[in-house]
């Protein structure tokens, strides 16, 4: 893990309160990993991390812990923690998973108007960053549409699921390679989908997001079956 990424952890530091706990570390982890500040393979330092926190050693494993159980992270006998390295067959999954959920929760949304503050607000926030060219910061605002599409549930305990999920995902994005490749088919619908939710087509909007998850698993797991059957990192 570079020095630099151990550092801007500092900056998250005020995040953790005055417990410190296991929970809230996990959860600065995550969204860490989410966002590809860890790729895949990273051997994740426990006295980088945990000065940079200002956390304990027993504080920063059961945080490990925690996110192994997530399957985010891995523990390797005599080498330490590292940032999993998916397969093939759970990228699959993912997107089986992900296809589930936010159908369910477009589907379940009941009659408009619909929030939608946070949904446009990460619309937004992906088209400005691919007109800057800036395709990685197109990536995390993509997974933030996703979270927020879900968010729509009102639900902690779907969020909580879809942010291991996605998390698992961005994962999957570093192997892959390229992230315009990745992303820039789905630009305009995002944008699609969420004026069907503020047109109150609740049905229109769950078939176009359908569409888009059912092609974004043909496109990424076929773009990840090649990168994983070229010579590749450690296996999770």
């Amino acid at each position: 893990m570079a020095a630099s990424e151990a550092g801007d952890l500092a900056d998250d530091r005020a995040l953790l309160g005055r417990t410190g706990t296991a929970e809230r570390v996990a959860d600065i982890l995550r969204t860490r990993v989410a966002e590809g500040c860890f790729p895949p393979g990273t051997r994740l330092s426990e006295d980088s991390i945990g000065g940079a926190l200002g956390v304990s050693r027993n504080t920063l494993r059961e945080a490990f812990r925690l996110l192994t159980h997530e399957r985010l992270l891995v523990h390797e006998l005599n080498r330490g923690v590292f940032v999993r390295v998916l397969t093939a067959d759970d990228v699959e999954d993912i997107h089986r998973t992900r296809r589930l959920v936010e159908c369910a929760v477009v589907r379940g949304l009941g009659q408009p108007p619909y929030p939608l503050d946070g949904l446009a607000a990460a619309v937004l926030a992906v088209e400005t960053a691919a007109h800057a060219g800036a395709w990685r910061e197109v990536s995390t605002a993509n997974i933030h549409f996703h979270r927020e599409l879900v968010a729509l549930a009102g639900s902690a305990r779907t969020d909580e699921l879809m942010r291991g999920v996605l998390a698992e995902l961005r994962l999957a994005f570093h192997v892959v390679g390229d992230p315009r490749v990745l992303h820039e088919p789905y630009l305009a619908r995002n944008r699609e989908i969420l004026d069907a939710l503020r047109a109150g087509e609740r049905t229109t909007a769950e078939r176009l997001l359908a569409r888009y998850l059912d092609d974004s698993r043909t496109r990424v797991a076929a773009a990840y079956a090649r990168a994983v059957d070229a010579p590749a990192g450690r296996a999770g």
